[in-house]
Order: C-alpha cells, then sequence, then structure tokens
C-alpha cells in the first residue's frame, strides 16, 4: 500500500491524523468532513494513496462503488435527507482540494440547505451528430 506522506488523507488512513469513522475494511475508510457542506456530509477514500479518477485502480474503484450504497443508506437511515449528491472532483481544474481520490456523500435537505451545485444546459450548443462525434471520439479510447 502506498502513502504520501504530505497528504492529509493518508495521515488520517494512518491514524496520524484523527478524523470521525464512519466504516473501515482493508481497503478504504468513510469518514465525517470537516467542512459538513450539509449534515451528515461524509467522505469515502481509498486506503492506498491513489491521486484521481485517472489513477484509481480498477479493483480500488470496483471495492469503494461496492461500499457507497451501504455509505449512502447509513446516512439516510440516520438522517432521512430528501436526496444525496455523490461528488468526485478530479485535479485542480475540477476543483480538487486534496490530492488522493475521495467521494463526497453530501445528504440534500431541500433548496434552501445550503449546498448548492451548479450545471448549466449548453444542450442549446451540441447538434446530435454533435453528440455522436463526441460519443465516437471517446470509444475509440476503450
Amino acid at each position: 500500500m502506498t502513502h504520501d506522506s504530505t497528504c492529509i488523507f493518508c495521515k488520517i488512513t494512518a491514524g496520524d491524523i484523527p478524523a470521525a469513522v464512519v466504516y473501515e475494511d482493508d481497503v478504504c475508510l468513510a469518514f465525517v468532513d470537516l467542512g459538513q457542506a450539509t449534515k451528515g456530509h461524509t467522505l469515502l477514500i481509498p486506503k492506498d494513496h491513489q491521486e484521481n479518477i485517472f489513477e484509481l485502480h480498477e479493483d480500488t474503484a470496483a471495492h469503494l462503488f461496492k461500499t457507497a450504497p451501504k455509505i449512502a443508506n447509513a446516512i439516510k437511515e440516520e438522517f432521512q435527507p430528501a436526496g444525496m449528491n455523490i461528488i468526485n472532483n478530479n485535479g485542480s481544474a475540477a476543483s480538487q482540494s486534496v490530492f488522493h481520490y475521495h467521494l463526497h456523500f453530501i445528504p440534500r435537505y431541500g433548496a434552501d440547505d445550503g449546498f448548492q451545485p451548479v450545471f448549466e444546459d449548453n444542450s442549446s450548443h451540441y447538434t446530435s451528430e454533435d453528440l455522436q462525434a463526441v460519443a465516437k471520439r471517446i470509444n475509440s479510447h476503450l
């Protein structure tokens, strides 16, 4: 298992920094986010230092996403949110601030709960032919 001695999440997995742990197994760790975008905001991370989705090993991803519904349902049971955002930022251009892969589980309690992700509708900028071309370009790398 690799660790980065400068990474705050690696320090948490090593036990050097305390965290409010929600779940732990051999591969991953879930803990309450210090920032609490909304009540119950939880992070799920691999214990192994993997910076982002582009470096994330497939077996690690499979384990994280197998664990994700457990974390989401535990938050749902405890806080009864109206919904939940599960967010992952990759790279500084995408607002990643800790460069250790992590999923945010952000319970949603309504439009006025203080968290507002913004997705602009750019559908008028793309024809169906444009979308097919984009799909083909991405598919060529799979």
